[in-house]
Formats: structure tokens, sequence, C-alpha cells
């Protein structure tokens, strides 16, 4: 399994319209077979930050998601909605309560 973590942080003025692109990707995610999880999540200190939670079987799995071109139309928009570049973090899953309880 592998986890990815991405942040997005919103140009002022361009957080609804952020979180609106990023709330349709995760509709567009939910049919993808390797996709376990894919949560968005919003910063309750700083409303124009955006955090997902990703899960996938496989990095065959990462690989389509990369490639798709809903997430790539996604990815576009963000000179124009971001005042960043996404931080995109890639983890191997060690230990959770989940297996524990």
């Amino acid at each position: 399994m592998i986890v990815v973590t991405a942040i997005f942080d919103a140009r002022p003025g361009c957080e609804a319209k952020l979180e609106a692109a990023l709330r349709e990707l995760v509709g567009k995610v939910a049919p993808e077979p390797g996709a376990l999880e894919y949560a968005l999540h919003r910063s309750p200190t700083a409303p124009g930050r955006f955090y997902f939670y990703e899960r996938y079987r496989d990095q065959a799995a990462v690989d389509v998601h990369m490639a798709t071109p809903y997430l790539k139309r996604v990815l576009e928009l963000v000179p124009e909605l971001c005042a960043c570049a996404p931080t995109v973090d890639f983890y191997e899953p060690l230990v959770s309560i989940a297996e524990l309880r």
C-alpha cells in the first residue's frame, strides 16, 4: 500500500473555486479500483489550505491516478487558483490502530 498526501494553498479570493475543483476531483477518483481512500480536508485555522489523504493499493494504482485526465485538469488550474505549487509526499504505511483493534 502507498499513502500520498497533498496540500493545496488557495490564492486569496480563490478559496471557493479551489474547494469546488478539489471536491469534484474526489467524485471522479471514487471509481478508480486501486484508490482505497481519497479524503479531502480543509484547515480550520487557514481556510484556504486543503489537504488530501490518499491510500492506493500499489504503485500501479498511483500511476493510473496520476495519469487521469481529471487530475491533469485540476493541476492545470493550480497557477490560477493556488498561491504556490502543491506539496505532495509519498509514504509507506507502518502501523495503524485499525490493525490493533
